[in-house]
């Protein structure tokens, strides 16, 4: 018996038994679709995350007060001289533009709305550095730094809590820790970021904050963000920074009390969790595929034992038992392939609504169903076909024609 004819033997044996083969492939299709679905939402998750850090610019580093890899006593914090001298030519060439950030998160009102959201005091370096685009408005400016200006930006998600809109703002008062700031920007979403969402944020004059909001000793900072001259000037960036701290702070090379960050470490950390998790939704998913694995090997079983007349009949007239092994092993690989095929389809629907669903509810994510994805999920599917047909195919192989035909 040839493969062709196999397939031929095996649809019709399948078309004869519709409703049997049809409840077969289902569970093959909820499980492909589950593992086209969560593969999809993974992959769509680390797009969104990694297209969001990405988002802030490949050339941002950020310093920390404290060492993420040691323990070290009393660490000196970062203060405006740090900032200064880092802002120095002379010193770090490779070092374009620096940010200092201090921040808190505070209740703001509005007209009785209240909410607690991230307050930042910056510096109009803030803009550039972090990638700020403001949609309404204008940014801080020098003169709100030097004045001390109750003035705010405000981020998409902070207005639409406070003011139910993120348009036409400019203008409107609000309170932050009971004293009003006048909206002067509106800035433009980016999402979730490296610290949270960057749309749920409320930026004022450095100065401002820190005389009437968050109160920090010794000109204290809480981060530095640093803008290299370009991305390939990052390292170098990097070593100036390590030089220049561990010099104003008196410390020895290797036991820096402060902590610096690439965005490209934070893409890193970023893929790595979402492969994970994209590996644990999969591998959770791939398990009702083993369900339908032990369905298919049922209904063989059920099969060999409904034909065991025909399978002594085909023995005596000299069918080998490799032919018989290869008209049942093809007809459970057909079951999986063809629950594979329509898996995909259901899976890719599944993973399109997921989409739309997140987008109306305004969460900017996008279920990616990538070739890769398919092919695994049709590959498995075949092969759990295969796999679990091998034990029905072999026992109906092993028949003794005699006893076959006797059987009633």
């Amino acid at each position: 018996m040839n493969i062709g004819q196999a397939i031929l033997e095996a649809l019709e044996t399948l078309n004869g038994n519709k409703l049997r083969s049809g409840l077969t492939i289902l569970g093959i299709v909820i499980g492909v679709a589950a593992v086209i679905a969560m593969l999809a939402v993974g992959s769509g998750a680390q797009n969104t995350i990694t297209g969001s850090i990405s988002g802030i610019g490949t050339n941002l580093l950020f310093v920390f007060k404290g060492n993420t890899q040691q323990t070290i006593r009393n660490p000196k914090s970062l203060t405006m001289g740090d900032v200064n001298a880092l802002s120095d030519p002379l010193q770090a060439p490779h070092i374009d533009k620096v940010a200092p950030v201090i921040q808190k998160t505070m209740t703001v009102t509005f007209e009785g709305q209240s909410s607690s959201i991230q307050i930042s005091g910056v510096t109009p370096d803030e803009e550039s550095v972090r990638n700020r685009i403001v949609t309404e408005g204008d940014f801080i400016s020098i003169e709100n730094i030097n004045g001390r200006a109750s003035v705010a930006v405000i981020g998409p998600q902070a207005a639409d809590k406070l003011l139910g809109t993120h348009t036409g703002i400019v203008g409107e008062s609000i309170r932050i820790a009971g004293q009003p700031f006048r909206i002067i920007g509106v800035l433009e979403s980016k999402g979730g970021g490296s610290f949270g969402s960057q749309d749920n944020v409320i930026l004022v004059p450095l100065t401002t904050a820190k005389a009437r909001l968050i109160s920090r000793n010794l000109d204290e900072v809480d981060i530095i963000y640093i803008q290299a001259t370009n991305s390939d000037n990052v390292a170098m960036a990097q070593s100036e920074i390590r030089q220049i701290l561990s010099t104003r702070h008196q410390i020895q090379p290797g036991a820096e009390d402060f902590t610096i960050f690439t965005q490209q470490d934070f893409l890193s950390l970023a893929s790595t969790i979402t492969g994970v998790l994209t590996v644990f939704l999969g591998g959770i998913a791939a398990i009702s595929l083993l369900v339908g694995g032990i369905g298919i090997m049922n209904i063989m079983l059920v099969s060999v034992t409904e034909r065991t007349r025909e399978i002594g009949l085909r023995k005596a007239i000299g069918a080998h038992k490799r032919d018989i092994m290869l008209q049942f092993l093809v007809e459970s690989s057909l079951l999986s392939l063809f629950g594979g095929l329509i898996g995909i389809v259901f899976g890719w629907l599944i993973a399109f609504v997921v989409g739309k669903i997140a987008s109306a509810s305004g969460t900017p994510f996008t279920p990616t169903v990538g070739l890769n994805a398919i092919l695994l999920a049709t590959i498995f599917s075949t092969a759990v076909g295969l796999f679990f047909g091998l034990y029905p195919a072999n026992r109906a192989a092993s028949l003794q024609p005699v006893e076959a035909l006797r059987y009633e």
